[in-house]
């Protein structure tokens, strides 16, 4: 590589000769580094790149070369962009004009002259602030919360802290959220665009939302949106106090930046002007903030090889419009997103948007034609009107007054001096008319053109009868207000856009734990918090005012009195108190929803007075709880004193509610229990496929089957206790027993008959086996006489042996049949069995 050096500055010293070029070609210039004294020189410098964080600020590690190369381009295409939108400023300027915010002391056509301006514009842009600010705004906070996926216990006690800590962010902590939300309501309507810059302030601390005009946001021609523009940037002023402390905060490079430029563009004088101030210097440095795509020299795009791309990255440049310094450059885009996506700090509030281009429509480009020519027209009708009462004309010159220059006070008599004939005659006033009617009435409507369309005027209501149903004035509401209503509704999308990005930087830089003791929950859970919720704002971008909300809150009420039992009559009057703006409307009307599980009889107190509502919860005892409220309805001296009660029908239905209510919890516990496993929730059947919610239904089916027949044999066998209280069935029981005690009895009378005979046949059998036996014995005692008489013949004394046993055997046998006897006679004398 060959290097030609310049020729020196300054003459070479005093006796020496011209010299020749000297030429030096270094071959490798990387080996090769100058040293003048402590300077060192490095002919190839290279960026000192990979080694700083993602957040770093890339000024500090890019060389001044390329800084400077960096800052002319930009700057140089930001000039080119401020050229493009001169016709828009010039409007915008003419536009600020109008308002009207400054007298105009007037010398045409006279000194004096009418200089007032009709308040048609600033009427307007007074009422939108007004209706914005109380409806995106309430004294409660702006933040309301959505539940993101499948709603549970836990989120939404997430989300009532995610929604106290951001009302509380937006109204104690950031106080200049109101007051910069108030100045973008302001020039909104106006400029037709505003804009909100979020971002985290290193020297504060925290996250700001402030508020940016449109004429300091910079777009190149052509771009339609903020996340498309090729180019957005943000002229911004800054003393050098606030530069100073970002860069002691390390936001900024700690560089020498001088005096402060005092230029001041044509918006700026003219707003200045309106406010009643002399704009001639700005002692603020004018800092360019430019969100733009670069492709750095040591931070390209790469490929999956690790070969660049040549793709332009997002970053955030921050120049010094005087002097051109770079402050700082930054990545743009989330440390693990592989797209690289552009951030998002700006949330962009359009009027009417335009489909010609970046901007906007406000009110200045919708009427400021009808304003300027009220003003015009109300103008002339002032100065017609004064050139009427004070006219002025022509006089003789002889003709003297005293005191002449001054006019004549009420009842005041002044001398003249009359050359000659009577005053008529030297005077003469010129022919001024009264104010024009045709003037006056074109004026008129002019005027309520322009209001119209700017939908600021009243709406006429006397010719509207006061019985006129609630849709036909919900209908001339939504004609009137539809306008508007979109307007609304496109400032609840930019709201919303930007809760998104306050609470991304909220998320991110927040504490572990919260500052204050949540009502419900953990205090170190704020940032699992702010992951299950989405905010968006309170605003309702169905209806754009108050009356328009109260109007439709009235008509659901006129539908609800028709079919009171398809609607939660306590939760749509506590949403119209909500609405009217009364505080503590969850004490003046509780819903279901703020109920807790509380004992039966509290239930009973409740349900008797009618001031708050009555729930029951799976986990309760419901046949405890039916129990004591049957048994409250059951009571014969409540009964009696609640018949004189004129809310008794609605006290009655209530309860019934409510022990329904039970009964439903109480039955699927029973089909949970037959089934041995819980039912999916109102929630999650949502999630379950159509085979497993078929499934489901048939096990449940069963279930169901088994629980009647099982209540069935509950209800016969009650049935049938209850039948046998009755004092009707206990006697014919009583009869039944009767009747059973006589066949008793006859069957024990058979009995004992039968016994009777059976003893008879005993004893009759007896009689004869004794007989038979007596005669056997006889038998016997004479073939023992016989045998004896033998026996003796024989021998004496085997006979008188056989004598003495025989007749002992008589005797016994004799015994016997006595006994026999006896035995038969108790019989006879003894009672039947069971008499």
């Amino acid at each position: 590589m060959a290097t030609n050096m310049a020729p020196s500055l300054y003459q070479a010293p005093m006796g020496l000769e011209e010299a020749e070029p000297l030429e030096i070609e270094i071959e490798n210039p990387d080996d090769v580094t100058l040293r003048m004294g402590d300077i060192e020189i490095d002919l190839m410098p290279q960026n000192d790149t990979g080694d700083e964080e993602f957040d770093a600020n890339l000024a500090d590690y890019i060389s001044d070369s390329e800084l400077t190369s960096i800052s002319s381009e930009l700057i140089s295409d930001f000039e080119k962009d401020q050229n493009d939108r001169k016709d828009w400023i010039s409007t915008y300027v003419d536009g600020l004009k109008l308002l009207g915010l400054k007298y105009e002391e007037r010398t045409e056509p006279w000194s004096g002259a009418c200089g007032v301006f009709h308040p048609m514009l600033t009427e307007s842009v007074v009422r939108f602030q007004s209706e914005g600010i109380m409806e995106t705004f309430p004294a409660a906070g702006p933040v309301n919360l959505h539940i993101n996926g499948k709603d549970t216990p836990e989120k939404e006690e997430a989300a009532q802290r995610v929604t106290e800590d951001m009302n509380y962010q937006l109204t104690d902590v950031m106080q200049e959220y109101r007051p910069e939300h108030e100045k973008m309501l302001w020039s909104l309507p106006l400029a037709g665009s505003a804009f909100k810059k979020v971002y985290y302030d290193p020297s504060r601390g925290r996250q700001v939302s402030i508020f940016v005009p449109a004429e300091d946001i910079v777009v190149p021609y052509g771009a339609s949106d903020l996340s498309t523009a090729p180019r957005v940037t943000h002229v911004m002023r800054r003393t050098e106090n606030e530069l100073t402390k970002l860069m002691a905060a390390g936001f900024y490079s700690d560089i020498e930046l001088g005096e402060p430029t005092t230029e001041l563009d044509d918006v700026e004088k003219q707003k200045a002007k309106e406010q009643g101030f002399s704009a001639i210097q700005d002692n603020r440095y004018r800092i360019l903030e430019m969100q733009v795509d670069l492709d750095l020299k040591g931070y390209e795009d790469e490929d999956k090889d690790g070969e660049p791309t040549g793709i332009a990255l997002p970053y955030i440049v921050t120049i010094e419009k005087g002097t051109g310094t770079i402050l700082a450059i930054r990545r743009n885009w989330y440390e693990d997103d592989p797209l690289h996506t552009k951030r998002e700090h700006l949330v962009h509030y359009q009027y009417i948007p335009s489909g010609f281009g970046f901007y906007g429509f406000g009110l200045i480009h919708l009427i400021g034609g009808y304003a300027k020519s009220a003003t015009m027209l109300q103008r002339q009708l002032i100065d017609a009107g004064t050139l009427s009462n004070l006219p002025g004309g022509l006089k003789s010159r002889g003709l003297r007054i005293k005191g002449d220059d001054t006019p004549i006070q009420p009842g005041e008599f002044r001398d003249v001096d009359v050359p000659s004939g009577a005053i008529k005659d030297n005077v003469m006033t010129l022919p001024y008319k009264e104010p024009s009617q045709v003037l006056f009435a074109l004026f008129q409507n002019i005027v309520q053109e322009g209001r119209q369309f700017a939908s600021s005027g009243d709406m006429n209501v006397s010719d509207m009868s006061s019985q006129a149903p609630v849709g036909t004035t919900l209908a001339l509401l939504e004609r009137q207000l539809k306008v508007m209503g979109a307007v609304q509704a496109r400032l609840h999308y930019a709201m919303r856009q930007e809760f998104k990005l306050l609470k991304h930087i909220i998320a991110d830089y927040t504490p572990e734990e919260y500052s204050y003791e949540p009502d419900m929950g953990d205090r170190k859970a704020k940032k699992a918090d702010y992951d299950m919720v989405e905010v968006m704002p309170v605003s309702d971008p169905n209806a754009s005012t108050m009356a328009q909300k109260v109007v439709q809150y009235q008509a659901v009420l006129q539908l609800a009195q028709t079919a009171p039992q398809l609607y939660d009559m306590p939760l749509l009057h506590r949403q119209m108190i909500e609405v009217l703006g009364i505080k503590n409307a969850n004490k003046l009307v509780p819903v279901e929803e703020d109920q807790i599980p509380v004992d039966p009889v509290t239930e009973n107190q409740n349900m008797l007075t009618g001031k708050k509502p009555v729930k029951a919860f799976m986990e309760q005892n419901h046949e405890a709880h039916i129990a004591a409220h049957m048994s409250m309805m059951q009571d014969p001296k409540i009964m009696q004193l609640l018949q004189q009660n004129p809310m008794a029908q609605q006290i009655q239905a209530a309860v019934m509610a409510h022990v329904n209510e039970h009964l439903g919890f109480e039955y699927r516990k029973n089909v949970e229990m037959q089934l041995g496993a819980p039912l999916p929730t109102e929630d999650q059947n949502k999630a379950v496929p159509p085979q497993m919610a078929d499934q489901i239904a048939m096990m449940v089916a069963q279930a169901s089957a088994a629980i009647t027949q099982n209540n069935q044999q509950q209800a016969q066998q009650q049935q049938a206790q209850q039948q046998m209280q009755d004092p009707i069935v206990q006697m014919q029981m009583q009869e039944l027993q009767l009747k059973q005690g006589e066949l008793q009895l006859r069957q024990q009378k058979q009995q004992i008959e039968a016994a009777t005979k059976a003893d008879q046949l005993r004893l009759e059998e007896s009689r004869i086996a004794a007989q038979k036996e007596i005669a056997a014995m006889q038998v016997g005692a004479t073939a023992a006489a016989a045998r004896d008489k033998l026996a003796k013949q024989m021998q004496l004394e085997g006979v008188k042996i056989g004598a003495d046993a025989a007749k002992n055997k008589a005797q016994l046998a004799h015994q016997r049949a006595q006994a026999v006897m006896q035995r038969s006679q108790q019989h006879r004398q003894q009672p039947p069995k069971g008499v």
